[in-house]
């Protein structure tokens, strides 16, 4: 095999290591023309000069006949350091704070703390303690890390911390250095507050909604699917971490994948969600799933279900008999709420996405009918749309309430045209950016609100007070009767 010297020309340039290419790849010097998002805080190491080749390229680089040689050979044995280049790296060490930390709810009163460090020594461990400055305890977990082309992340660390007691605040700090954050857990039981936003990506609008949603405490933070909108652009998903650490890192968010998470390439990448699954843990093993594309957890006397528009879902699938499992386990007696969370909706009247739901809704859909499930959340659609409750496309007041909400602040922008004349189904839609909110005041009521984005603050535009199905004694009597003497006309 060829050694270094041997393997690049003349006409290539060794250049420093970069964030994107950190295993040696970038060792010809390539122009994107994407746009890059640069990392305040990464110092790229120098190379020895003995490394530096300064012989101007006197033909295009596809035409050197070293190159396709060259990048085979980088592809598939990826190339080492020497020694005086690792000499040159550890003298220019810097010990970097931890980044992109954000909280997910991971089991029975535990949360795990999921952050990236480049520096691959920095240890899997986080300190915690009800008191600032003050760590008393230390949880020990895993990491991992992923390549996508000539992209390598840095480690990623999971970190499960707990047991933890209820409606506390825990300060911590992640890997035995770095800024203390704060972490509140929910309350063990009603009332509780969800934020729900959906298609999140990272704008001036996207700033605007988590700026409107941090304006007011909550407890568990739901996002439909549609996070970085990196769409194989791989900074994207750290400059994503960077702008919601803020948030992610005091109140636990639980998402599920949209397609924009997909990131599939032929042969390559087959299979997709590589980026989302290493960097977004879910507690899918906590819940039964063999996936991280679909799971469920128990928060405070609700059951939330978040499932995979993007796995397989048809009555012989994994996703399929998991949730037929996962239904029969459900105690309403213990929670009382059932809420589903998807991404691409089931019912829609906005032309965008027409009928992208219906394959996922016509196999799904009579198990949550039977289980009497009571709101369904799904994204997708760039704007606002809250359903009556429905079954098979019929209004049924023991059918879920479905409600889109995509607007979280995306830059493919707004979904602007709807149906007209509007569905009787359909209550009340919008083409706007903004955020929802479930308040779950008791085992009977939840009060859901959906504040729309002005410029400097947040306007509720729709609410409604919903009433759990669990309440509503005919729904539980036998399959489809639709008596509904026990709805008032204030509720759902």
């Amino acid at each position: 095999m060829w050694s270094l010297p041997q393997a690049y020309p003349k006409g290539f340039q060794v250049t420093s290591l970069t964030p994107l290419q950190s295993n040696f790849l970038h060792i010809f010097k390539l122009q994107s023309t994407s746009q890059r998002i640069p990392s305040s805080s990464y110092k790229p190491p120098r190379l020895p000069p003995s490394c530096i080749h300064k012989h101007p390229m006197d033909k295009p680089l596809w035409l050197n006949p070293h190159f396709f040689p060259l990048l085979l050979t980088i592809f598939f044995f990826p190339l080492q350091p020497s020694l005086s280049a690792s000499a040159a790296l550890q003298s220019d060490y810097v010990r970097q704070p931890p980044r992109q930390v954000h909280a997910s709810l991971a089991g029975k009163d535990y949360m795990r703390i999921s952050w990236i460090t480049d520096d691959k020594d920095v240890p899997s461990k986080v300190e915690y303690g009800t008191v600032s400055g003050r760590y008393n305890v230390m949880a020990t977990g895993d990491h991992t890390s992923y390549h996508y082309f000539f992209y390598s992340s840095g480690k990623i660390h999971h970190v499960n911390i707990g047991p933890l007691e209820p409606s506390t605040t825990y300060y911590y700090r992640c890997g035995g250095h770095g800024p203390e954050f704060s972490l509140k857990t929910p309350p063990p039981t009603f009332p509780i507050e969800f934020v729900v936003v959906g298609d999140l990506g990272q704008t001036e609008w996207t700033a605007s909604t988590l700026s409107h949603v941090d304006s007011k405490d909550y407890d568990v933070f739901i996002l439909p699917g549609d996070l970085s909108y990196a769409d194989t652009q791989q900074p994207l998903w750290d400059s994503f971490g960077r702008l919601v650490e803020p948030y992610a890192s005091r109140r636990p968010w639980m998402v599920t994948e949209g397609n924009h998470e997909m990131e599939i390439f032929p042969i390559i990448y087959p299979h997709g969600f590589k980026a989302y699954n290493a960097r977004w843990l879910m507690p899918y093993q906590e819940s039964g799933s063999t996936s991280n594309l679909y799971y469920s957890f128990d928060v405070a006397g609700s059951h939330v279900i978040m499932l995979g528009s993007y796995t397989d879902f048809d009555d012989d699938s994994a996703q399929y008999k998991w949730l037929q499992s996962d239904l029969a386990k459900v105690d309403r007696n213990k929670t009382p709420w059932v809420i589903v969370v998807l991404h691409a909706p089931w019912y829609n009247t906005n032309l965008a996405h027409k009928g992208e739901g219906e394959s996922m809704r016509k196999a799904m859909e009579d198990l949550l009918y039977k289980a009497r499930v009571d709101v369904v959340f799904a994204g997708h659609v760039h704007a606002y749309e809250r359903f009556t409750r429905i079954y098979d496309n019929k209004a049924d007041p023991c059918g879920p309430v479905y409600i889109t909400i995509g607007d979280g602040g995306n830059r493919e922008g707004l979904a602007l045209m709807f149906e007209n004349p509007a569905s009787e189904l359909s209550i009340y839609r919008e083409p706007s950016f903004g955020h929802g909110r479930l308040r779950v005041v008791d085992e009977g009521r939840a009060h859901w609100s959906w504040h729309r984005n002005n410029d400097s603050d947040s306007l509720v535009a729709d609410e409604i007070w919903l009433q759990s199905l669990t309440t509503t004694k005919s729904c539980w009597l036998y399959p489809g009767n639709t008596d509904d003497s026990t709805i008032k006309k204030d509720e759902l």
